[in-house]
């Protein structure tokens, strides 16, 4: 990302909604920060969304100066999610190490990142796969275990 980019990237976090976060995060200086999500709407001030409690893509980590405006403050910030619980509604953050730095220090000045760190594709859905969010949640978006469940009932 250019320089240009990341400044303005930097200056909409802090400008942003979820500022706070950005702000909690970048003062914190352990490794991680286990949480849970009454205590983030704490520190941001407001419910999270709906969707944060329901689909856990919500919480993906994403490139960064990519991405939707919560992954953002928390990226910008140099950490990154994992462990997200929907059903505890926990999560820990975990700060990010510069990885090129990193791999300076291990493997010298000269390093191809695409051959220390090649990209794994994740797959695809087999042919014919199609579920809706109603086979996978119930009305309080509750994991119902998906299809095969329906079928079950229903035999």
């Amino acid at each position: 990302m250019s320089a240009a980019r990341s400044r303005l990237v930097r200056e909409a976090v802090q400008r942003g909604k979820y500022a706070p976060l950005y702000r909690h995060l970048s003062g914190m200086s352990t490794a991680e920060w286990p949480v849970s999500f009454a205590e983030l709407e704490g520190i941001l001030g407001f419910d999270l969304p709906a969707s944060a409690r329901l689909y856990r893509p919500w919480w993906s980590n994403q490139r960064r100066g990519t991405g939707h405006s919560h992954a953002l403050a928390w990226n910008v910030a140099g950490w990154k999610t994992r462990s997200v619980d929907l059903e505890s509604e926990t999560l820990v953050f975990e700060r990010v190490g510069n990885v090129v730095e990193e791999a300076r220090a291990t493997y010298g000045s000269e390093f191809d990142l695409d051959e220390l760190w090649p990209a794994v594709p994740g797959g695809s859905w087999p042919p014919g796969f199609t579920v809706s969010r109603d086979q996978i949640y119930d009305d309080w978006g509750r994991l119902t275990g998906g299809p095969e469940d329906e079928t079950e009932q229903g035999a």
